[in-house]
């Protein structure tokens, strides 16, 4: 009886054993920032022109 019952475990830093998945994960990150970045862009000169009430 030599079932193997072990699970492995993740790396708690994020680093996987597959450099592929890697790639693909940092890549899917940074898509997504600049995806966020550019958001961000089209709100804050939507908003440009507002002011407070007492002018900021």
């Amino acid at each position: 009886m030599t079932t193997n019952t072990i699970t492995q475990l993740t790396d708690p830093q994020g680093f996987s054993p597959d450099p592929l998945t890697d790639l693909l994960r940092s890549g899917a990150q940074r898509l997504i920032e600049q995806a966020v970045e550019a958001e961000l862009a089209v709100l804050l000169e939507a908003y440009a022109s507002e002011k407070t009430d007492d002018g900021r």
